[in-house]
C-alpha cells in the first residue's frame, strides 16, 4: 500500500509517498525534471514488498508548496536541505538514493553532506559527469547561464511547454503507445501554476552551478566504495550513455546497464529496471 503523505519542513509543505516496512532498508527515490514522485507510482509497489521507499516531491513540483521566487530562493542547495530535513523528521537516517535528472544534483548534495548515510546510489539517466551532456538539448540552457537575458531566457521557456514534455517523455522509445499521455499532461499542468514558470527559470540557471560539484563527487565516490547502479535510456536526448559510462571511472564495481529507453525509462522498461534495482539491493546494499 503506498501512503500518500505531507510534511511541513522549515515552514514549507513538502509532499511525498511512503511505502514499505519502516523497518526494512530504506530508498528514496529523488525526481526530476519536470515532473513529481509520480513518475514512481508504478516503480514503488515493485520494490515495497522488500524495501521501505520515500519518494517526495522537490519544492516548487508536484503536490509540495510552491511559494513565488519573490518568497523562496530556489537553488539546488536550497532543495536538498529541504530533502535532507524531511527525511531527518520522519526518521530515517540511512538510506539508498535512486536519481534521475533533477533528482541527481540533489542525491549528489545529500552524499556529499553525509557519505555515511548513503547505503546506494542508483542513477537513471542522472548526470554526475560533463560527458553524457547532449548540446542539442543543452545549447539554450549554456546560453542562458552565460547570459540570462529576456532572448536566452525564450530558449529556456521552450522546455516548459507541453510539447516539449511530450518529447522527453517520447524521444527514443521504440513503441510510444507503452508511454501514457497522463505523464506529459500531469506535470505540463503542474508546471503551468501561475508564477511556476519563474521557479523552473531559476533552477534551470542554477543548474549551472551544479557542474563544479562533479569533483567532489567523484572524490566521494572513489573513497567511499558505494556501490553504484546506472541503469539508463540509451536514447536519451538530454544525457547520453557516455554520463552512465563515466560513472566506471571513480565507482568501484560499477554496474552500468544502457536500455533501448529514453529520458524517462520507467515508462517503458518498468520491469526490466526494477529487476535490475532489486538484484541490486538485494546483492550490494541490504
Amino acid at each position: 500500500m503506498i501512503h500518500h503523505r505531507y510534511a511541513v519542513v522549515d515552514d514549507r509543505t513538502l509532499f511525498y509517498r511512503e511505502a514499505g516496512d519502516p523497518d526494512a532498508p530504506t530508498v528514496v527515490l529523488l525526481h526530476g525534471f519536470p515532473t513529481s514522485s509520480f513518475m514512481f507510482r508504478d516503480l514503488i509497489p515493485r520494490l515495497a514488498d522488500r524495501y521501505h521507499v520515500i519518494a517526495p516531491d522537490h519544492l516548487g513540483f508536484g503536490f509540495s508548496d510552491a511559494p513565488p521566487v519573490s518568497e523562496f530562493d530556489y537553488t539546488f542547495d536550497r532543495l536538498a536541505d529541504l530533502t535532507a530535513a524531511l527525511l531527518s523528521r520522519i526518521g530515517v537516517e540511512r538510506y539508498a538514493i535512486y536519481v534521475q535528472d533533477y533528482g541527481a544534483p540533489v542525491g549528489w548534495r545529500l552524499a556529499l553532506a553525509k557519505p555515511a548515510a548513503i547505503t546506494g546510489i542508483i542513477t537513471q539517466n542522472g548526470n554526475g559527469y560533463e560527458a553524457g551532456f547532449i548540446d542539442e538539448f543543452w545549447a539554450p540552457v549554456r546560453d542562458y547561464w552565460r547570459d540570462p537575458s529576456p532572448t536566452t531566457e525564450a530558449g529556456v521557456r521552450a522546455a516548459l511547454t507541453l510539447d516539449a514534455i511530450r518529447w522527453q517523455y517520447l524521444h527514443g522509445v521504440p513503441d510510444e503507445t507503452v508511454v501514457s499521455p497522463d505523464t506529459w499532461e500531469h506535470d505540463h499542468a503542474l508546471v503551468s501554476r501561475p508564477g511556476n514558470d519563474k521557479v523552473q527559470l531559476k533552477l534551470f540557471a542554477d543548474y549551472a552551478n551544479n557542474l563544479p560539484l562533479y569533483p567532489k563527487l567523484h572524490a566521494y565516490l572513489r573513497e567511499s566504495g558505494v556501490p553504484v547502479l546506472a541503469t539508463w535510456g540509451r536514447n536519451d536526448g538530454i544525457f547520453a550513455p557516455a554520463g552512465a559510462q563515466a560513472f566506471a571511472d571513480d565507482a568501484r564495481d560499477a554496474e552500468i546497464h544502457l536500455l533501448d529507453g529514453g529520458h524517462f525509462l520507467l515508462e517503458s522498461h518498468l520491469d526490466p529496471v526494477a529487476d535490475l534495482i532489486l538484484d541490486f539491493l538485494d546483492r550490494r546494499v541490504s
